[in-house]
């Protein structure tokens, strides 16, 4: 039974949006939080791969030290280094797109993938991939990425960003047997999407969170390499 759990991040906001969906979610959990912003600013400024997910395994190691159950890293661009990290450390890792990419292979062969930065796209595919080998699926990833929308989240503008995505995602639901968000800072938009698409649409966080809850109820981890 998963007892505390350890969270990594790379984007502010989302510290405080996991700590309300944990207290949802699963309540009894002591959970805590590690944010370093830099790892996904460098990666996205063109710092080398290895250079930043080598920080991330320090990230997690570090995490791991405070002897939780489990540890979530909640950055879909960070990803490939919770592959390195699964070597060092004791506890389960789970990489916060590990149940949404599951349910999307499910879904569907056409699978659309809509990001806002640029970093996330390889990891995010081969995440896919991953998921779609594990459960002997052919897929195909149409990739759409906004770019601009992510800079207009950053700059405070949320109504920018969500108009640049509800317009990408209304063409490509068109052409994909389900819409995967590939970030969790677009979670918010899973509902008016999938109220207007008629395509399934998936966000992260929520399928995080059940897979939590599903662990701390003491049934074995679902991830993918």
């Amino acid at each position: 039974m998963t007892q505390r759990i350890a969270f990594v991040h790379t984007v502010g906001f989302l510290v405080d949006d996991f700590r309300a969906r944990a207290r949802a979610e699963v309540p009894t959990a002591d959970c805590f939080h590690i944010l370093n912003e830099s790892l996904l600013q460098d990666l996205l400024r063109g710092t080398a791969q290895p250079l930043v997910y080598r920080r991330v395994v320090d990230q997690i190691v570090l995490a791991a030290q405070a002897q939780p159950d489990l540890i979530v890293v909640t950055c879909s661009s960070t990803s490939p280094a919770v592959d390195i990290a699964r070597r060092l450390v004791q506890q389960p890792l789970l990489k916060i797109d590990d149940p949404m990419m599951a349910q999307a292979v499910r879904n569907g062969p056409r699978i659309g993938l809509l990001c806002t930065a640029s970093s996330t796209v390889e990891p995010s595919s081969a995440l896919l991939r991953a998921h779609a080998a594990e459960q002997a699926r052919e897929i195909s990833i149409q990739t759409v990425l906004r770019p601009e929308a992510y800079q207009a989240l950053m700059a405070g503008d949320r109504a920018r960003h969500d108009a640049i995505l509800q317009e990408a995602a209304a063409e490509l639901s068109r052409e994909v047997d389900v819409l995967v968000l590939a970030q969790a800072s677009l979670a918010h938009l899973r509902d008016p999407l999938a109220a207007t698409l008629t395509c399934p649409v998936l966000a992260s966080p929520p399928l995080l969170m059940q897979e939590i809850a599903r662990l701390s109820a003491g049934k074995p981890v679902a991830q993918a390499a």
